[in-house]
């Protein structure tokens, strides 16, 4: 196992940290899973618990239950855990010598029979598995007894959560969802300080328009879990590029791509990305910059799952069926589903065809450098939190393996000897990178 990785487990940086909401998302990508099926997991994390304890202080599994999310070759074990700790041994024991109750949140990595412990939250309670609503109500009343926090601390997360609903016009409708909101944004900053502290770039992370979501909703509204849950129609592979990549480069400053758009509370990502790399090799191959129309994909995309998620792949494909694309002035952007209203006379784009790009990122940046933007797949760790600069992850936050955004990858360079990927709309690097043919 790698040495930062506890570390992170303990900070609760690794996905799925974040506190469960008072109700579980529509579309969330696990399901629960047999008891037996989560003896094994369960067994492990008390292992892990338990090492370094001495014998008469190990605590015992009292009950579990939990969630199971498959992907590709592993397993992903979310699990809520009672265990009981009792000391036997009066040679380390403070007396008197009483019985203590956990509830723990363990998340647990399977991987060709082998586990890896990624998450462990343990705290007492008085009794076992609870209602989740009533332990979120609960941690929300304990983050703010004065015995655990200081006023002025109080005080000032009260203030910025009071700035952050007038910034962003919030309205909750009653006042446990308020106080509930008001626990997911103290969370939510405690999360982005510690993204910030171990970030290894120049990125600043902070309150955003996202700061009231739980990990679950913001994953579950604006990303895209299709993009690691079906497999890529695969695409011809494009030719490499002879040239060398220059030292750095930027369509933007070359006219190659349109102003940043928003696709509003809807998992449209794929969308935009395949938009903005058919706007730029337009630009290339006929001179005329045009914003093209997402929501024409979004509704008439039939390969895809509109606001649920897509595939840019199957985007080329849809395009080339329909015949092309409108612009966004003929066919503006809705951000939900509706009825194709998809019209052939009124197609300004087109494309001949779909190819797959390299991996390797001296191949990317010189392909990206002679050809265009290119629509890539990244994972999105840390972009609820994100306001700008360069982000640099340590490599357990950002595996490949948990891709969920599509972006755009329009250039690249180095600032203070820190080389970086310059993208619409979000940030990343070079999983899953295609471009759309234009002759």
């Amino acid at each position: 196992m790698a040495p930062w990785l506890p570390l992170l487990s303990l900070l609760g940086l690794l996905p799925g940290a974040a506190p469960a909401p008072p109700r579980r998302a529509a579309g969330a990508q696990a399901w629960e899973a047999e008891s037996s099926e989560l003896l094994a997991p369960a067994r492990f994390a008390l292992e892990m618990y338990n090492r370094g304890r001495a014998a008469g202080t190990r605590a015992a599994l009292a009950a579990v239950r939990g969630r199971v999310r498959r992907e590709g070759p592993g397993s992903l074990y979310s699990l809520q855990a009672t265990l009981e700790e009792a000391c036997n041994d009066p040679t380390v024991c403070q007396l008197p010598v009483s019985k203590k109750t956990l509830l723990c949140s363990f998340q647990v990595l399977e991987e060709l029979g082998k586990h890896t412990l990624l998450r462990r939250d343990c705290r007492p309670v008085d009794t076992k598995i609870t209602d989740q609503r009533s332990e979120s109500l609960h941690s929300f009343s304990s983050l703010f007894n004065k015995d655990t926090l200081p006023e002025d601390f109080v005080m000032q997360v009260a203030s910025i959560f009071k700035e952050f609903v007038t910034t962003y016009n919030r309205t909750y409708e009653t006042k446990e969802e308020a106080r509930w909101r008001l626990s997911v944004f103290i969370n939510n900053m405690m999360r982005a300080q510690k993204i910030q502290a171990l970030d290894r770039g120049t990125a600043q992370y902070g309150v955003t328009k996202f700061s009231d979501l739980t990990e679950e909703e913001f994953h579950t509204i604006y990303l895209n879990p299709l993009l690691k849950e079906l497999r890529s129609k695969r695409m011809p592979l494009a030719l490499s590029v002879s040239d060398p990549a220059p030292p750095e480069w930027d369509w933007r400053k070359k006219g190659a791509v349109t102003k940043v758009k928003d696709q509003g509370m809807c998992g449209s990502c794929w969308a935009f990305s395949v938009t903005g790399n058919v706007e730029g090799q337009w630009f290339l191959k006929r001179g005329d910059l045009l914003s093209l129309s997402e929501q024409e994909l979004v509704d008439c995309d039939k390969l895809d799952k509109a606001c649920l998620g897509g595939l840019p792949s199957n985007a080329y494909s849809a395009i080339k069926t329909l015949g092309g694309l409108e612009t966004e002035d003929d066919y503006s952007y809705n951000g939900h589903l509706q009825t194709c209203n998809f019209s052939a006379e009124k197609v300004k784009v087109y494309i001949n065809d779909s190819v797959e790009l390299s991996q390797n990122e001296q191949k990317l940046a010189a392909w990206l450098a002679k050809k265009g933007p290119i629509s890539i797949a990244i994972n999105a760790f840390g972009m609820q939190f994100y306001r700008h600069g360069i982000s640099h992850p340590l490599r357990p936050l950002c595996s490949p393996w948990l891709i969920d955004h599509a972006v755009l990858l329009v250039g690249y360079g180095n600032r203070s000897d820190i080389p970086f990927w310059a993208i619409k709309n979000s940030c990343g690097v070079n999983i899953m990178a295609s471009s759309a043919v234009v002759n």
